[in-house]
């Protein structure tokens, strides 16, 4: 399979905004490659800058690759790929080229969850963690805030699909090595899009480990959508995470309710980590 050799990232270092088993302790971190460019185009995006402005740098497989080597010497206990799916040719051959030079810690793919299982296919045996969102159970507000279609169906087949490659999580020492962890973030206004997501997600597995996010906040283009330019309500995520709990869900984490400003980049900042680019 021939593919362009370029790819573009923005931001590359040690990363703690993950769950604490894609973190660690002592300043380890998640080895975190922010890809240019999404397949999304959600109004109320966190990484719009990197999303849909598109910044970044342009790096070869090989780059990429020599990347993940120098990310683990730095002790980073993942590799955390975040928006790989419009580069996943590139990104899967630089995954091979990584590991036969001897890449020895785990490999996250960090995704939107809209993506084919084809593609999915092709990543197994080579991803160890899959984390995707599952942002919402409702099409046409899937169209409506990141102009796609199908989302629900599409979205759902790649969950399975990454369930059947990797399991359910598992953590050795405070660490995850391998498995499934979904994410859902809940939007002001829409608690009924957050309960047919959890709904749909109890009938894949209740064991499976999720994380409900309270980091909404009202950036790019929300504004021009009234009922999401403005923060979540305590009593709005309440009555999420309490459904949560009435559906049988018990493993994961939920964010803190001051969470939202915490968890907004700017990837205009220099990196200091960048490695290698072309």
């Amino acid at each position: 399979m021939k593919c362009n050799n370029k790819i573009k990232i923005a931001w590359v270092g040690k990363h703690f905004g993950e769950e604490p088993p894609l973190i660690g302790g002592d300043g380890q971190g998640a080895g975190g490659v922010f890809f240019s460019g999404c397949n999304l185009r959600c109004v109320f995006c966190q990484n719009y800058q990197i999303s849909q402005e598109k910044m970044g740098e342009d790096y070869t497989i090989e780059n990429l690759a020599s990347t993940m080597l120098y990310l683990e010497k730095q002790g980073v206990v993942n590799i955390d790929l975040v928006s790989p799916t419009i580069w996943w040719q590139q990104i899967r051959q630089a995954i091979i080229v990584a590991k036969e030079a001897g890449l020895n810690i785990p490999v996250v793919w960090n995704s939107n969850g809209f993506e084919s299982v084809e593609i999915l296919r092709l990543m197994e045996g080579l991803v160890d963690i899959y984390l995707p969102d599952f942002k919402y159970g409702d099409d046409e507000l899937a169209y409506k805030y990141s102009g796609i279609k199908k989302y629900v169906e599409v979205a759902t087949a790649a969950i399975n699909e990454m369930k059947r490659q990797v399991g359910n999580l598992k953590i050795e020492n405070g660490l995850a090595k391998r498995g499934l962890i979904i994410r859902h973030m809940v939007l002001p206004n829409n608690g009924e899009n957050s309960r047919i997501v959890l709904k749909i997600l109890s009938g894949i597995d209740k064991d499976v480990h999720f994380s409900l996010m309270n980091q909404y906040y009202p950036l790019h283009r929300a504004d021009n959508f009234v009922e999401i330019n403005r923060g979540l309500e305590k009593e709005e995520f309440d009555e999420v995470y309490n459904y949560l709990l009435d559906l049988g869900f018990q493993n994961g984490w939920v964010q803190a309710s001051d969470s939202s400003e915490v968890f907004i980049p700017d990837f205009r900042q220099e990196n200091p980590f960048i490695h290698n680019p072309v």
